[in-house]
């Protein structure tokens, strides 16, 4: 009988600890506390991993990997319905006399309309709650629904608009040059200020529901990662390059930008540098960003600085945000961008942003160019993105 009562201590602690997530997860907007969700969360994303590696072409990969995060909110409402049913299922057994008898009297009267009874003795109270606790946490769940969509539809809003600024996928030196081929330059400060406040939003968004990380983009070559870091290093590109006539609003877009990585890294429980010496090295090679200033220079991007002047203020800005920004890519499967590190999961060539023929009204074609060569063999029919 001792045995019973200890079981029915255990099971409060199971129903009060789970209870806890329930709130924490669907109701309460903080990232901390969401441990059970996250480990949900990692499950869930190794099983879709393994299977996308039964596919080669990155579109197929992330055909694959695309239900990741809708399956992972049906898991967690499992695991939560799961976990009340074994914590009712022992404060159910002093009365049901087995511990067999009290989860299988937990689970019916979990899953179903109404209370249910098994043979034998059993505690109304306790039977009520029961069901309660299920109409409870599914309503939380459909209603924490519209949120986490409405949240997504805002951060692909303006992850849409950078396949005309920085193409697909997205590659920082990119968004200077378009802005520079088409005569907009001008508008990049409002570019910087528009991603200011998306960073803001996504850091609190992502922190608060991290399941929006295994959400993504609709197109196979769109990425949220890859984009802030486009925009991230062209702003400070812009900064490096023109210290006297870039926009405040690119400094501005920097902070932010790096501040939402860390705050998602800090959410993922990611031990990272919160104050990296300017003068620490980068993955980004020297040779890499001159290759990209000659590019800049040959489509006649303003500059003041040279490649060598200009890469110890550049290197000062990106080592701020370089290692998350690739870990979070490598984690996402964003695709293989230039400069956005290797992936673990997705072995193949670095696809370059596609840039289309540039046509003029007297009829003349200026064919694409690129930083990169094509690879010979590519991830997938990049050729198309």
């Amino acid at each position: 009988m001792t045995f019973r009562w200890i079981g029915f201590a255990i099971g409060i602690l199971i129903v009060v600890a789970t209870a806890t997530s329930v709130v924490v997860a669907l109701v309460l907007p903080r990232s901390a506390g969401q441990r059970l969700s996250l480990t949900v969360n990692r499950g869930v994303r190794l099983v879709f991993i393994m299977l996308s590696r039964l596919a080669r072409p990155y579109e197929t990969k992330d055909a694959i990997l695309a239900p990741t995060g809708p399956v992972a909110l049906l898991v967690q409402l499992l695991t939560f319905l799961a976990l009340f049913v074994v914590g009712y299922g022992f404060m159910l057994w002093p009365w049901s006399g087995r511990l067999s008898l009290g989860l299988r009297e937990a689970g019916l009267s979990l899953f179903s309309i109404g209370t249910a009874h098994v043979a034998g003795p059993s505690n109304d109270t306790l039977v009520g709650l029961i069901a309660g606790t299920a109409a409870i946490t599914i309503a939380l769940q459909i209603a924490y629904l519209p949120s986490i969509y409405s949240a997504f539809n805002r951060r692909e809003a303006l992850v849409a608009l950078m396949e005309s600024r920085a193409g697909t996928p997205a590659w920082g030196p990119e968004v200077l040059i378009r802005h520079q081929l088409v005569g907009i330059v001008d508008a990049l400060p409002e570019l910087y200020d528009d991603w200011e406040e998306w960073a803001a939003e996504v850091s609190e968004s992502h922190t608060t529901y991290p399941v929006l990380l295994l959400f993504r983009s609709p197109q196979a070559w769109y990425s949220w990662v890859l984009s802030l870091l486009a925009v991230l290093d062209a702003a400070a590109l812009h900064l490096a390059l023109c210290p006297t006539s870039a926009p405040s609003q690119a400094r501005l877009c920097l902070r932010m930008g790096f501040s939402a990585f860390r705050r998602i890294a800090s959410s993922l429980h990611w031990r990272f540098d919160p104050d990296p010496l300017p003068e620490s090295p980068l993955d980004l090679s020297f040779e890499e960003f001159s290759a990209a200033i000659d590019l800049l220079v040959a489509k006649n991007f303003p500059i003041e600085r040279g490649a060598e002047e200009a890469w110890p203020h550049f290197r000062g800005w990106r080592v701020n945000y370089e290692a998350l920004a690739y870990r979070l890519a490598d984690r996402v499967v964003a695709p293989p961008a230039p400069w956005s590190g290797p992936r673990k999961h997705l072995p193949g060539a670095v696809v370059p942003p596609r840039r289309p023929p540039h046509r003029s009204p007297d009829g003349s074609i200026v064919p694409e160019d690129h930083i990169y060569p094509r690879p010979s063999q590519p991830v997938s029919s990049a050729e198309d993105a």
